[in-house]
């Protein structure tokens, strides 16, 4: 896909928390980045030479917010904070993501309502499943989150 930003320009994070080095191709619904294992991965665990699988779940939900990003690039607009729910039936066939293997993510919206939304998402590696599972993200409006952050005093 020509013309779209790089994924970290997308993302509402900073280094060191960026964890998705590139952004493949996006859709209206769809998303697909990568990631390749090193030891510059804040994660990476040098004892096991790689990345704790339970990471999946990170890079799943960053996929995500590349996604979130740019459908807000497109109308010119920042990107938006938002906020993982939760997964469902998040599962993993390995422990570690060793180092230089290159991680396709994979997501796909399936519902959105109200900023509430589903992705089922998966992770490849040479086109082998590694992980797979469904997160439930929001995305509040500028309103929302200003008011949740202002409620946030008030306790």
């Amino acid at each position: 896909m020509n013309n779209i930003p790089d994924a970290a320009s997308l993302l509402p994070h900073e280094a060191p928390m960026i964890l998705i080095d590139k952004l493949i191709n996006v859709t209206e619904l769809t998303v697909h980045c990568q990631v390749k294992i090193d030891s510059d991965c804040l994660f990476f665990d040098k004892e096991n030479n790689g990345v704790p699988a339970w990471v999946g779940i990170e890079f799943m939900a960053q996929t995500i917010a590349v996604w979130s990003g740019y459908q807000a690039w497109r109308q010119d607009k920042p990107s938006p904070i938002g906020f993982l729910l939760g997964s469902r039936s998040y599962t993993s066939e390995c422990e570690i993501y060793r180092e230089s293997q290159l991680l396709d993510i994979y997501a796909e919206q399936v519902m959105e309502s109200e900023g509430m939304a589903a992705f089922l998402c998966r992770i490849e590696c040479d086109g082998i499943e590694l992980a797979a599972g469904q997160l439930n993200a929001f995305v509040p409006t500028p309103e929302k989150l200003e008011e949740m952050l202002k409620g946030k005093g008030n306790d």
